[in-house]
């Protein structure tokens, strides 16, 4: 690349505000935070199972591959999530990673009017197949939708791929603090379209001619480096702090044990200060009666559901 086209591109990336701020829309697009499994393998299959903080597992199928977070990564990066395929099927509904992206956070790309921004998304990947795969954006009432593809060139070697998606000016796309704009790798699915790069009124997730990974035994999929930015150009994985990344990822899940200690454990009264400094107070009583007190480290999205163990 000569310089002058090294400094044009400079140039759009200050245009359309891409250096400074908070430029990736996607949280822990790193796979660094993984409050719910601390790094262990989990059962993926039919129903919604985070693999990671943010990016969870959906699938309408009977198979049970697994997903873990593993230090297997691209130089700049020390985690990934990883897909393996345990049994062989033809038959699925459809099998994806998705991370649903709060509307306050792509209130930027104006999508639904005419001032509609182009966003890219950057990531690296890596896989035991090769050939076409699927990626798509979908908004929540999932009726509209842009699917585009990537090609894996090489086996079990990572891989970066960039592309572009133009803005949608039509469409109903929310701004809350409700699902705003969902971002779907889609590894498999019965069906497929062949309109590519183009916002449609469906639900789409699945290009004609993708790679069908739930069909081949103990395939693996992998990816990191995810990000997701306004305008036509990719620039460098934006590396938030783990302390900014886990705050990120607490505003809509928080654990607040120590880390691979199985809760649930009969204690008699007392006290216990937990690794973050909370402090948690009960009493057993005649009645079976206990009493405690919790402060969220953030304010959380919406009201939460508290899960109590022991």
């Amino acid at each position: 690349m000569t310089k002058a086209a090294e400094l044009a591109k400079m140039g759009e990336v200050l245009t359309n505000s891409q250096i400074g701020g908070r430029r990736n829309m996607v949280i822990n697009g790193g796979m660094t935070i993984d409050q719910r499994n601390d790094g262990s393998s989990i059962n993926l299959g039919n129903g919604k199972f985070f693999a990671v903080d943010r990016f969870f597992w959906i699938e309408n199928s009977s198979e049970t591959p697994t997903g873990q977070q593993v230090t297997d990564a691209p130089n700049g990066f020390t985690h990934s999530v990883k897909i393996t395929n345990t049994s062989t099927t033809t038959t699925p509904s459809y099998t994806q990673l998705v991370q649903s992206i709060e509307g306050n956070n792509v209130s930027q790309l104006y999508f639904g009017n005419s001032s509609a921004q182009n966003m890219t998304l950057s990531f690296y990947v890596k896989s035991s197949l090769t050939g076409q795969f699927s990626v798509a954006f979908r908004n929540s009432a999932e009726n509209r939708s842009n699917v585009s593809t990537y090609t894996i060139n090489s086996a079990n070697t990572w891989e970066r791929k960039i592309i572009t998606f133009v803005g949608d000016t039509t469409g109903t796309w929310t701004t809350d603090n409700t699902a705003g704009l969902n971002l779907i790798f889609r590894l498999d699915d019965t069906g497929g379209t062949s309109t590519l790069n183009q916002w449609t009124a469906s639900g789409n997730a699945f290009a004609s001619g993708s790679v069908r990974f739930m069909g081949n035994a103990s395939a693996t999929w992998q990816v990191t480096g995810v990000q997701l930015e306004v305008g036509s150009q990719a620039t460098p994985f934006e590396h938030r702090s783990f302390g900014e990344e886990l705050a990120l990822c607490q505003r809509y899940y928080h654990f607040s044990g120590f880390p691979k200690i199985i809760p649930g454990q009969d204690q008699s009264d007392g006290s216990l200060v937990d690794y973050e400094g909370q402090i948690f107070s009960w009493t057993l009583g005649s009645d079976n009666r206990h009493a405690t007190s919790y402060s969220f480290p953030v304010k959380m999205r919406s009201n939460p559901a508290i899960v109590m163990y022991g």
